[in-house]
């Protein structure tokens, strides 16, 4: 009798996965793209964008939240330090809250916009991106002018003479940042709304750049609530 042999076990076939060097790279890299083909490719790159932006504004209020914790000075009133003197009374933190009503305003407007994009009115669509720019440089300019009234009565970012120093630092910087957000995203959705008027999205038959400056925008929106509730409630 021949001895028996146990069957031996095929060897393991070569995917196309496991490829080697340079085409094994590509080959994955093709495959991860159809693993989220149904994302778009621009809207992917802005949310990867505002995830990292959103650690820096966290990085920057969990700062914030430290410096004024470890203050050994007494910290300003809010209340006191954003009062606005109107027929003789000091009411406080009124241009704050006309400054987040035109922001939030602003949200909605852009909602709009992208609305009635995917309706392709694109009129419609390109007013109410301008009107969104339009509340975006209003509340740019009111931050302006609470920048000059705080350094006029001498805040800087080296000193206060309303209390602990490091209120100006933690202010200029944080509110500065999320105002270049807010100032790049006029010149953002002026651009978007002028290409959206003239035709170039209509033609291509994809709006999705309407609705990925949307993002932004509702991004920049949802920090200044944060920013809001930790300088000007806290």
């Amino acid at each position: 009798m021949e001895p028996s042999h146990a069957p031996r076990e095929p060897a393991p076939a070569t995917s196309d996965n496991q490829l080697a060097g340079w085409p094994g790279i590509a080959n994955d890299w093709s495959s991860d793209r159809d693993a989220f083909k149904q994302v778009p490719w621009g809207k992917a790159m802005m949310w990867i964008f505002l995830l990292s932006d959103t650690f820096i504004f966290t990085c920057f209020l969990t700062g914030y939240m430290s410096v004024r914790i470890a203050a050994t000075e007494p910290w300003p009133n809010p209340s006191e330090v954003f009062a606005l003197n109107i027929a003789g009374n000091d009411i406080p933190l009124i241009l704050i809250a006309i400054m987040t009503f035109v922001l939030i305003s602003s949200s909605g407007t852009m909602a709009m916009a992208v609305n009635f994009a995917y309706r392709r009115d694109r009129v419609k669509s390109a007013a109410l991106m301008l009107t969104t720019a339009a509340f975006g440089a209003t509340f740019v300019s009111m931050q302006a002018f609470e920048w000059s009234k705080l350094i006029a009565e001498g805040v800087r970012p080296w000193g206060n003479p309303m209390g602990a120093p490091q209120f100006g630092a933690t202010f200029f910087m944080i509110t500065g940042f999320h105002g270049l957000h807010v100032s790049v995203g006029v010149i953002y959705l002026c651009t978007v709304a002028l290409k959206v008027l003239r035709g170039d999205y209509e033609r291509k038959g994809n709006y999705q750049i309407v609705e990925i400056a949307g993002l932004y925008w509702h991004f920049v929106d949802l920090v200044w609530v944060f920013i809001f509730a930790f300088f000007y409630l806290w």
